[in-house]
């Protein structure tokens, strides 16, 4: 299943679901879901274009990605050495 962020599991998504149905009916679901859908397309279009955005102007600017993931890579590998042993686990 998915990663959520809140670390729901499946019986609580099902429960959250029945009190959903029942608060508000079965005919309301599916416009809630509709609803949903719609706005998590729109944050997605919108997340999308400010990617879009970034990317350009990164390559007016003459940086190229693919050295900055290298770097960025390098320094996460770094900090994993260093940390190795010590790291919490969530």
């Amino acid at each position: 299943m998915y990663n959520l962020p809140l670390f729901i599991s499946g019986a609580e998504i099902g429960f959250i679901l029945f009190i959903v149905l029942m608060v508000f009916g079965a005919d309301k679901v599916p416009e809630i879901a509709r609803g949903l859908g719609k706005g998590m397309r729109q944050i997605k279009n919108a997340t999308d274009d400010i990617k879009k955005e970034i990317t350009k102007s990164a390559e007016n600017q003459g940086i190229d990605f693919k050295e900055v993931t290298k770097e960025i890579d390098k320094v996460k590998e770094d900090i994993d050495d260093i940390t190795g042993p010590v790291k919490r686990n969530f």
